[in-house]
């Protein structure tokens, strides 16, 4: 998969970035990048969503940042137990933040601070009790 907008060390350091992100929250966090050329980006992202079992985490507390560069496509799927707690506005921020890095082709920094960002979020309403067991991989995914 040919990827011209993280190296690969970017990428190994956006999962590390998850790993932090999730350390003290229950909360889920996944990056998706996409490099195909469908117009309807919008339930392409929902069926990536399901189809990495996003939506089967305890909580319903999982994240989704996808990604399609070539297209400028970006979206933030959350799941309805984020959605209870977590404002729109919150997310509303964190994709202005991400296209402004991107406009400036940041690509690697856009993605760390909102993966930061998020993680910091569900630490409020998602606190570890007990055992935090990692219900997904951290790994980023590729279409």
């Amino acid at each position: 998969m040919m990827n011209h907008f993280l190296t690969n060390t970017e990428m190994a350091s956006l999962v590390e970035a998850i790993k932090i992100a999730e350390d003290h929250s229950s909360g889920e966090i996944r990056v998706h990048i996409d490099s195909t050329a469908e117009d309807n980006f919008a339930a392409k992202a929902f069926g990536i969503f399901k189809s990495l079992d996003m939506h089967l985490t305890k909580e319903r507390n999982a994240v989704l940042f996808y990604v399609n560069f070539e297209q400028h496509y970006l979206t933030i799927i959350g799941d309805e137990g984020i959605h209870k707690k977590v404002k729109q506005s919150f997310w509303d921020t964190i994709h202005d933040e991400i296209t402004a890095q991107f406009v400036k082709e940041n690509y690697y920094q856009g993605l760390k601070d909102a993966i930061l960002k998020t993680g910091f979020e569900l630490k409020k309403y998602f606190p570890v009790i007990g055992e935090n067991i990692n219900e997904l991989p951290n790994d980023i995914s590729f279409s």
